[in-house]
């Protein structure tokens, strides 16, 4: 299905399309990143999924969003907002970018401090928002660049740890532990604090509550098997002298066939499992 209105700008996963003064079409291609880089590899159904999971949550969290309705399998009509130019992430695990800072003792932590430990409490984790790299940013920074407001801070801040408990009790109740989310925000015409963007397995780290182990790598239910092997095979690594170094980044490898089909079968997998629907 060719998606209606006229195109705005492709992301490293969705097409977006502006339908009219007050609506955006969302398309939800299966195009993959991973460390802000799109991989050469699509993962065929990702998309579907993303757009179906994004839109039970926006059904269910009993959440203001900004979704409209789902055109076709794997498009969302979303009204339009004033984006808040940061990621809200919350982490209810000591895992990925998190454990790597606390490691290099560039954030204080006062425990949990062991790989993929649980937290006592959600943890609010921001990052600015950009195509090349997003990177970590403090509250007080937030302010102080003028990001948003102490009240508009104050309010996101309270609402992402409500929808990631949300989430995550979901999730245990399908036999998965939720271990961080990423959300987005904006503002309507009314000046109101809406979710935007979506949630699935490209915003969030889902691991099977059965296999779950402090202290080691976690199986994942999401794009963290393609982190996992990129990291293996050294990209990552030169990913990430390259940025140090302000050298042209390395070109992404193309992902092996049954590591495609694997990412296949865990998005369709955590989608049947979260929602209780057939695929």
């Amino acid at each position: 299905m060719t998606p209606p209105g006229k195109f705005l700008r492709s992301g490293k996963v969705k097409d977006i399309y502006d339908l009219d003064t007050r609506h955006l079409l969302f398309h939800f291609t299966d195009r993959v990143s991973a460390f802000d880089v799109i991989l050469p590899t699509q993962v065929p159904k990702k998309g579907e999924v993303l757009c179906r999971l994004g839109a039970f949550w926006f059904e269910t969290l009993g959440v203001r969003n900004h979704m409209v309705r789902m055109e076709g399998k794997d498009m969302m009509v979303v009204r339009k907002l004033e984006m808040f130019p940061i990621e809200s992430v919350v982490r209810g695990y000591m895992y990925g970018s998190l454990y790597d800072r606390v490691k290099a003792a560039e954030v204080s932590f006062p425990s949990a401090t062991e790989m993929a430990a649980e937290l006592k409490e959600p943890y609010f984790d921001p990052t600015t928002k950009s195509d090349v790299k997003d990177v970590p940013i403090t509250n007080s920074e937030i302010i102080a660049r003028k990001l948003m407001s102490e009240a508009e801070l104050g309010k996101i801040r309270e609402l992402s740890a409500s929808i990631y408990r949300k989430l995550a009790t979901r999730a245990r109740h399908a036999g998965f532990i939720l271990a961080d989310v990423k959300l987005e925000f904006g503002k309507d015409d009314h000046g109101e604090v809406v979710l935007g963007d979506s949630i699935g397995p490209d915003e969030f780290r889902l691991w099977p509550a059965e296999s779950y182990k402090v202290g080691k790598v976690q199986e994942s239910y999401d794009k963290q098997v393609i982190r996992d092997w990129l990291t293996g095979i050294g990209y990552k690594k030169s990913l990430d002298e390259a940025r140090k170094s302000g050298l042209k980044l390395p070109a992404p490898p193309e992902l092996p066939p049954d590591l495609v089909s694997e990412v296949t079968g865990r998005y369709i997998g955590a989608y049947e499992k979260l929602t209780g629907r057939r695929f």
